[in-house]
């Protein structure tokens, strides 16, 4: 989301209602209400149109231009590559799958004997951008403390919320593979379980019969439950394949922007539908 869109909008709210009503703003709202103040004025013509089948319809496909055109010049307005993404891909050691319209997204690599399983990169570090959405409500206060924070800190502050991760590692001539279920967090991955399939096909795949299958099976303990000594060894492997804080950094800055990007087409297909 962009912080056009939640400066307006907290801005908006602050001045009509009660602090117990802004407790209760959207997610998205309150995501990026923290970000960038950028000062923004608009005009709304409340015009009726002449599209769709109904009386509200007018009203709404007006309010949907009004967003777009926000949201678009905030796009506009920023590089069509932004410079987090092009130091990351300077690095040259993850490839990034990213379709648009979709929620997951995949970074892929290579390593020693870890390489290509059925065409696909054996490491798979997979997230997805539903966590920014489903984040949890915060208090007005602590939105507030957070809003005045320089903007140095402004980094810290859009990221203190987990972002769920999911990391499968097959070999080549092996048939099982090692799944690892983590969250990222301030520039930290936190593993949650990690699992070995013997069917790394059945690892890797995202079907609902694979899904079914495996919800079965013995998926190991929960990490912190592991040896000390053990927990170290396993977060040193992670490490050694590029599972580390710069991916961990990384994650939800992509995250952020793929989901304004998407918010966008997504204010363009249902201001379509409504129109038509």
């Amino acid at each position: 989301m962009s912080a056009v869109r939640a400066l307006r909008q907290f801005s908006a709210v602050s001045s009509r209602v009660s602090c117990a009503r802004v407790a209760g703003l959207s997610a998205r709202s309150r995501l990026a209400s923290v970000a960038r103040p950028v000062a923004v004025s608009r005009a709304f013509s409340a015009s009726a149109r002449t599209s769709g089948q109904g009386t509200t319809d007018g009203a709404l496909s007006n309010k949907l231009s009004e967003e777009l055109k926000y949201e678009t010049q905030a796009v506009e307005a920023a590089p069509a590559v932004p410079e987090f993404l092009k130091k990351f891909k300077e690095q040259n050691v993850w490839e990034i799958e990213d379709l648009p319209l979709h929620d997951e997204v995949t970074l892929s690599r290579k390593f020693g004997n870890e390489k290509f399983v059925n065409t696909f990169r054996s490491l798979r570090l997979m997230f997805s951008i539903v966590d920014i959405r489903a984040e949890e409500e915060e208090d007005f206060e602590g939105e507030e403390a957070v809003a005045e924070e320089d903007e140095d800190h402004e980094h810290e502050a859009l990221n203190v919320y987990p972002l769920r991760a999911s990391l499968s590692i097959t070999k080549d001539g092996i048939t099982g593979a090692l799944t690892v279920d983590m969250s990222c967090q301030e520039g930290q991955f936190m593993v949650d379980n990690v699992s070995f399939y013997r069917d790394g096909k059945l690892a890797t795949e995202l079907t609902a019969e694979a899904d079914w299958k495996r919800r079965g099976l013995y998926m190991g303990p929960q990490f912190e439950t592991l040896d000390i000594g053990l927990q170290e060894e396993l977060e040193k492997f992670l490490q050694e394949r590029g599972v580390n804080e710069s991916v961990a950094l990384f994650i939800p800055e992509y995250a952020e922007w793929k989901e304004q990007a998407e918010y966008v087409k997504w204010l363009d297909s249902v201001k379509e539908f409504v129109d038509a």
